[in-house]
C-alpha cells in the first residue's frame, strides 16, 4: 500500500525548536502589562541582572574520553523520580498566563515529570489543583496573611490535600516596590488582607509549622551561609535558595554567588533547592554541579504557559532536557551525581547579563522592554 504524503506516519516537527521561539510566542501573547509582570524586578533590577551575571561568570572545564553513551538526567525527590532536577517554581497571577494557571502548570509538570510548587497567591488554591491533578507531585508554598492559628490551619489543610511538601516564603516581609509597573500606574494587589503579618515572621513561627508537619519544610528566601546555618540546626528539610528572582530587595547578590556558601553552612543537613534566573539547560547542570539538588524555573514556566499552555510548558522542559543530556554528555559525566565544582571554573561573561541574555538569538522589538 503506498502511503501519501498526507496519509504519512511520521510524526510531526514540534512547534518550538528552541527555547526562545517559546518566549519570542510568549511576548507575541501578552499585552505590555503581564509581559512586564514576567520580566520586571524590583527599582532597578540590578538584583535580576546579577542573578545572570552569576550563572555567566562560571564556565565549564570538560572531561574528555570516557563512555557517555547512555545519561540519565533524572533524580529522586520527595520519594519520586523525576525526570529533570526541577520543579516549577511558585509563581503569584500565573492567571495571567494561562486560563488554568496554576492546574496547567500542575499538569504540565505531571505529565513531564517534575515537581510542581503552589503560590498560596494563586487565584486556583491547593485543593483545587489536587483535585484536578491528583497524582502530581504537589508542593505548596505560604505567604504568612494571617497570625499562627491561620497558619496553622493552612498547614493541617495542605497535608490532607496530599502536597507531599509544605514551603514558608522569609524574603518578604515588606512588598517591593516594583518601579517597572508603579511608573505606569499598573498597581498589583498592593492591599492583600493580612499582608502585615509577614513581617513578624520569625524563627519562632519556624519552630511551630516544623513540629506541626509531618511532611518535609521548606524555607524559601534564604541567602546567607548564616541563616542556612540556622535552618539546618532547626532541622528544615530544604533550604531554598531564592532573592525572588529579584523581586524583593534591589542589590541583592546573584544567587549562584550565594549557592556555595550555604552548600558550605547546610553540610548535607538538608537539601538545597535554588531558582534566581536559570533558564538553560546549562545553567541546570552548573547549579547541580555546584551543590543544588533540585532547580527552580519561575519566568520560564510564565513563557511556557503563555505561549501554549501546558503543551507550552512541556515542549519547554523537553528541549531542556535536551540541552541539560547534551552538556553532561559533552562534560564527559552520565549521572547528575558525577557533577561537582570541578567541573566548573569563573570566567567573566561575554554577554551583559540581563533577564534574556540567554537568549542571543532572540528578535524582540525593544519597546518590549520598558
Amino acid at each position: 500500500m503506498t502511503v501519501s504524503p498526507s496519509q504519512s506516519t511520521q510524526p510531526a516537527e514540534p512547534t518550538f525548536l528552541t527555547l526562545h521561539e517559546i518566549i519570542q510566542k510568549a511576548r507575541q501573547k501578552l499585552n505590555h502589562d503581564n509581559w512586564d509582570y514576567i520580566v520586571g524586578g524590583t527599582e532597578t533590577e540590578t538584583t535580576v541582572c546579577r542573578n545572570r551575571a552569576a550563572i555567566d561568570a562560571l564556565g565549564f572545564r570538560p572531561r574528555v574520553l570516557r563512555d557517555v553513551s547512555n545519561i540519565d538526567t533524572g533524580t529522586q525527590f520527595l520519594g519520586e523520580q523525576l525526570r529533570l532536577p526541577l520543579l516549577l517554581a511558585p509563581v503569584g497571577s500565573l492567571e495571567l498566563f494561562a486560563p488554568d494557571s496554576a492546574i496547567a502548570a500542575a499538569r504540565a509538570a505531571q505529565q513531564f515529570g517534575i515537581g510542581h510548587m503552589l503560590s498560596s497567591v494563586c487565584l486556583v488554591d491547593f485543593k483545587q489543583v489536587a483535585q484536578a491533578v491528583p497524582h502530581a507531585l504537589r508542593m505548596y508554598q505560604l505567604y504568612v496573611h494571617g497570625d499562627p492559628s491561620w497558619v496553622d490551619q493552612r498547614v493541617d489543610e495542605v497535608q490532607q490535600a496530599g502536597c507531599k511538601a509544605f514551603c514558608l516564603t522569609v524574603d518578604s516581609a515588606y512588598y517591593s516596590r516594583r518601579e517597572r509597573d508603579l511608573a505606569k500606574r499598573n498597581i498589583r494587589r498592593s492591599n492583600v488582607p493580612g499582608r502585615h503579618h509577614q513581617a513578624t515572621l520569625t524563627w519562632k513561627d519556624v519552630e511551630r509549622v516544623k513540629s506541626r508537619l509531618h511532611i518535609p519544610l521548606i524555607l524559601k528566601g534564604i541567602a546567607t551561609a548564616e541563616d542556612a546555618r540556622i535552618a539546618a540546626d532547626m532541622g528544615v528539610d530544604m533550604i531554598y535558595v531564592s532573592n525572588h528572582g529579584g523581586r524583593q530587595i534591589d542589590h541583592d547578590r546573584g544567587t549562584m554567588d550565594v549557592l556555595p556558601e550555604v552548600v558550605d553552612a547546610v553540610a548535607g543537613r538538608a537539601r538545597i533547592v535554588i531558582d534566581g534566573g536559570f533558564n538553560r539547560g546549562t545553567d541546570i547542570v552548573k547549579a547541580i554541579a555546584m551543590g543544588a539538588d533540585l532547580v527552580g524555573l519561575g519566568r520560564m514556566q510564565c513563557y511556557g504557559l503563555a505561549a501554549d499552555g501546558v503543551a507550552g510548558v512541556v515542549r519547554l522542559l523537553e528541549l531542556l532536557e535536551t540541552e541539560v543530556r547534551t552538556t553532561m554528555g559533552l562534560l564527559g559525566v552520565t549521572r547528575l551525581s558525577e557533577l561537582n565544582p570541578s567541573y566548573l571554573s569563573r570566567q567573566a561573561p561575554v554577554h551583559n547579563s540581563t533577564v534574556l541574555s540567554a537568549f542571543p538569538h532572540l528578535s524582540l522589538d525593544e519597546r518590549s522592554f520598558y
